[in-house]
């Protein structure tokens, strides 16, 4: 059984959270989770998000039941690019909302295998006995600097231009969205989040908090999202983890942007 558990927050500087989530077990037995951090102004960022978590999870709600991970790959793939598209098709309505664009990663699991989407500088994260490993990579203009060798991890860290993304959801007609398979075995979690954690907080922090037996899930994410907030808190932070656990445990559905 998975249990899961998400939280967010505004941060001490931006006053509108752009970064909207959702987390949940579908009706088929499928395990959802998205993050989606929005960009642009008038608030306009706070809607590409918004929009582009409701597209994916009101088109895989009907999927049916028993999919092989690699229709499941097409299935959120083919979600990703249709939140594209509404993204796209709303920011060409209005002045206001023009060039308005957002991160997205996206997790969906049956039981313990599935696969990941993502497009932009949002994460997904593994952990297991001790160690984390980021299995998505950043569309991002510091990731690019740092794979060509133009600037060390230490210079990417402090780079002015650190949160510049080279790819997102809405900003262009057409997106091409990574995928990653993935399995969740018992004891492994998954932390998706957006920059205003994966900027803040680092490994070890990630690795001591989610290696507390003695915190709740829930008390260790909000542990992460504080770690966030005590290192400044410069922008939104939004934190999901997934956990693959030998019991049934029951987790709430909730919209959160």
């Amino acid at each position: 059984m998975i249990r899961t558990v998400y939280v967010s927050d505004v941060g001490h500087v931006r006053s509108v959270n752009e970064d909207s989530s959702w987390v949940s077990s579908l009706e088929q037995g499928y395990t959802l989770a998205i993050v989606a951090d929005g960009m642009g102004g008038h608030q306009a960022g706070d809607l590409a998000s918004k929009l582009t978590v409701e597209t994916i999870v009101s088109q895989l709600q009907p999927l049916p039941p028993g999919l092989e991970v690699e229709e499941l790959a097409e299935q959120l793939k083919q979600a990703i690019l249709h939140a594209n598209d509404v993204v796209y098709q709303k920011a060409s309505e209005s002045d206001e909302y023009h060039n308005m664009g957002t991160t997205v990663v996206a997790v969906l699991l049956n039981e313990k295998d599935g696969i990941i989407g993502h497009i932009g500088d949002s994460r997904v994260y593994k952990y297991r006995s001790g160690k984390m490993v980021q299995l998505t990579e950043d569309h991002s203009l510091v990731n690019e600097l740092l794979k060509t060798k133009q600037i060390s991890e230490e210079q990417a860290s402090v780079h002015p231009h650190r949160n510049v993304v080279t790819r997102a959801v809405g900003t262009d007609p057409k997106v091409e969205a990574d995928l990653h398979f993935v399995s969740l075995e018992q004891g492994e979690m998954l932390l998706l989040c957006s920059d205003g954690l994966s900027n803040y907080v680092t490994l070890d922090q990630m690795i001591l908090t989610l290696q507390a037996d003695d915190l709740s899930l829930d008390e260790r994410a909000g542990r992460l999202l504080q770690f966030a907030l005590d290192a400044g808190g410069d922008d939104n932070i939004t934190v999901a983890l997934l956990e693959q656990c030998a019991e049934e445990l029951s987790s709430g559905e909730e919209w959160n942007s």
